[in-house]
């Protein structure tokens, strides 16, 4: 599984074989220019997300729902849900979860909504728990695998676990019969996630517990420099990048 967030990067994400395509809330820091997560509103994952599932073939596409697009009415939250399988063409959503939402997933599934439950760091609750390795005692730990159970007993497909510990993340994926997800949660989740850029080097630097694959940074920089230099010098654009009408040459 791997965040995107627009066409171009789906399309290469979707033909590297990637099972699941993410188009995470992520993209408030990582393309909006946001602090956090927060800001992040329905309609923008609604345009992003459409543009990821116009150019997704193979890959099964999850809307990550905003902060405070549910939870707070059942009815909203499930309108909006729904608008990301009718308008947009995801293929089912991601709620951050909590006690709060067991009823919610189970509500979603029986109309039809596949949904992805998300435990361990949820970032949408970072003003109350902050962004710190979750589930670091047994009273935490248990009600994650409390809770994990729950929301696989509510219909919920499948289980992102974010930054917890690695036995934690093994208990729960031997606790639930649904496939868990692990970002930061050990080898023992049944399948992994990270953003797309820290994959592909875009980002300025890496979660302790991701890794970068690629430098698309540095080479997006030497680039752009190349490009103003060239510009600037009159090397760009040369003969072969210009035409010319002969029929026009009596304006000069």
């Amino acid at each position: 599984m791997l965040t995107a967030y627009d066409a171009p990067s789906a399309a290469i994400v979707d033909d590297a074989g990637v099972d699941m395509v993410l188009v995470g809330d992520s993209m408030g820091n990582l393309r909006l220019g946001y602090d956090s997560t927060l800001p992040v509103t329905v309609d923008e994952m609604a345009s992003h997300t459409a543009s990821v599932a116009r150019v997704t073939e193979d890959a099964f596409v999850l809307a990550d729902m905003p902060f405070l697009s549910y939870g707070a009415d059942e009815a909203e939250a499930i309108e909006n849900c729904g608008r990301m399988i009718k308008e947009a063409g995801a293929d089912g959503v991601k709620l951050e979860s909590g006690p709060h939402t067991v009823d919610l997933t189970r509500r979603l599934t029986q109309l039809g909504i596949p949904v992805q439950a998300h435990l361990g760091l949820t970032p949408q609750s970072e003003n109350e728990t902050g962004l710190f390795r979750q589930g670091t005692d047994e009273e935490s730990a248990e009600e994650i695998v409390d809770l994990a159970r729950q929301h696989a007993d509510a219909g919920a497909f499948s289980l992102v676990l974010e930054h917890i510990p690695a036995n934690l993340g093994a208990a729960v994926t031997d606790a639930i019969d649904i496939p868990t997800i692990g970002i930061g949660a050990g080898p023992d989740c049944d399948g992994q996630v990270l953003t797309v850029d820290e994959v592909i080097g875009l980002s300025e630097g890496a979660a302790p517990f991701s890794k970068q694959f690629g430098d698309v940074r540095g080479e997006m920089e030497a680039a752009v420099a190349d490009y103003v230099a060239a510009v600037e010098s009159g090397a760009f654009p040369a003969e072969e990048h210009s035409y010319v009408e002969d029929d026009l040459d009596d304006l000069y």
